[in-house]
């Protein structure tokens, strides 16, 4: 399952106060497709299957389908906001290859 560092948990929770639906969690999950066959999708979603994974972070719940889950094992999601890189990052163990945008993996 996929982990959580501090800031991103921070910034998940900023942007869920800030659309003001206190029972949204963080999904994530992985479609095929990008130019490495892979990429991630991340969203809000109040919806939450039986098969899904969850977890929670500081109070972040984070929610991934049962078919990602497998493909994130041991993921970490982070957050940077600097002047060389600003938003979400994920650094996937699992990941063999990635591409040149670095939005897609295989």
């Amino acid at each position: 399952m996929i982990a959580l560092t501090d800031k991103a948990a921070t910034k998940v929770s900023e942007l869920i106060t800030a659309e003001g639906e206190d029972n949204l969690a963080l999904r994530v999950a992985v479609r095929p497709g990008g130019c490495s066959g892979f990429s991630y999708d991340m969203f809000f979603d109040s919806e939450v299957a039986d098969d899904d994974t969850t977890v929670e972070h500081d109070g972040v719940k984070v929610v991934v389908d049962a078919s990602s889950a497998m493909m994130l094992e041991g993921a970490t999601l982070d957050y940077a906001d600097g002047l060389n890189q600003a938003g979400f990052s994920i650094n996937n163990p699992n990941a063999q290859r990635t591409c040149g945008c670095g939005s897609s993996f295989s």
